[in-house]
């Protein structure tokens, strides 16, 4: 088996695997073997087939499952071996010519890969982000005492309340309420503001087609396009963090994804008024979680950005604005 790299430019690489048919003559043969040991054709024993019919029935799939385990292992451990940082996985070459599959014959197989970016990006004291102090907009607070007064006059068995707590309840809601857009804010101003500041550049034609290859039962060509740069974003940001979590020397431990589960789980049951979880059902909840390689991944994702968030918060110059809630919903 032969591996040829061409570099198509800094973010591309095409690889050409060469196989002969020595190459997976031995690897073919055990699966036959196996196939015969296992067969069961009218009119022969248990295992008893002849050779030629299994070949007959099973050669195709046969050759194409071989030939698709050998690729995939001289793959991998090209890219092991190369230390190659890819992005995605390799995507078979849109200049891959026809290839005749029959046994004895040597192929070729053309692969894209795309590599990622090396990211450059340091968090220093000069970078300067804006901090919202968001403040009710009077036309938006009235409106909100008045549903508030329609609300507490209709409902007859809950005691009548006052002007007074009626505007105290509203202030409080709207400080809760503001708080938390003001947070989710700072969060989108700091990903964009290193995103940019990291320059980085992505191979997008290659992860539109792998997009697509990956999700093709899912999305159309035009839905992929759609939503194409809310996922560049992502990435780029997802790059940008793991760099981050390098440099500062973070690293997750078990207990770190358990606490951001245990958080999650209280949330959920928030939800549905159980503020008061048993913590043996607390625990349970978290337990369960912890065996989700989805839910890991999440968890993965989550305790990284608040380890990079908090730390950017703590070095980065916050520069508190104020605003009001109508203004900020035009930023």
């Amino acid at each position: 088996m032969k591996i040829t790299e061409k570099k198509i430019d800094d973010l591309n690489l095409e690889l050409s695997l060469e196989i002969s048919a020595a190459d997976y003559a031995e690897p073919l043969d055990k699966k036959y073997k196996e196939l015969k040991r296992k067969s069961e054709f009218k009119g022969f024993r248990k295992g008893m087939a002849p050779m030629s019919l299994i070949k007959k029935v099973y050669g195709d799939q046969v050759l194409s499952e071989t030939l698709n385990n050998l690729v995939g292992e001289q793959l991998d451990g090209y890219i092991t071996k190369k230390k190659l940082n890819i992005l995605g996985e390799p995507l078979s070459s849109e200049k891959q010519p026809e290839l005749d599959w029959k046994e004895g014959a040597d192929f070729k197989f053309l692969f894209d890969l795309a590599l990622s970016p090396e990211v450059k990006v340091k968090v220093v004291k000069e970078d300067t982000i804006p901090s919202y102090k968001i403040t009710a907009d009077a036309a938006e607070k009235k409106q909100m005492v008045e549903n508030y007064k329609e609300y507490w006059s209709k409902k007859e068995d809950a005691p009548a309340k006052s002007d007074e707590e009626i505007e105290k309840e509203v202030s409080e809601r709207l400080e809760a309420q503001f708080a938390n857009e003001s947070a989710w804010r700072l969060s989108k101003d700091i990903r964009d503001f290193y995103v940019k500041k990291s320059g980085i550049v992505l191979p997008e034609a290659f992860l539109k087609r792998w997009l697509l290859a990956t999700n093709k039962e899912k999305y159309t060509a035009e839905e992929v396009e759609k939503q194409f740069p809310g996922f560049m974003e992502d990435l780029k940001w997802q790059l940008v963090r793991g760099t981050m979590m390098k440099d500062f020397g973070f690293k997750i431990e078990e207990e770190d994804l358990k606490e951001a589960a245990r958080a999650y789980v209280s949330y959920q049951y928030a939800m549905y008024g159980m503020t008061d979880v048993p913590k043996e059902l607390l625990e349970d909840a978290v337990s369960n979680m912890m065996q989700d390689r989805g839910q890991i991944s999440r968890l993965v994702e989550q305790v990284e950005d608040n380890k990079v968030m908090d730390k950017i918060k703590a070095t980065v110059t916050l520069k508190s604005k104020k605003i009001t809630s109508a203004k900020f919903r035009e930023l």
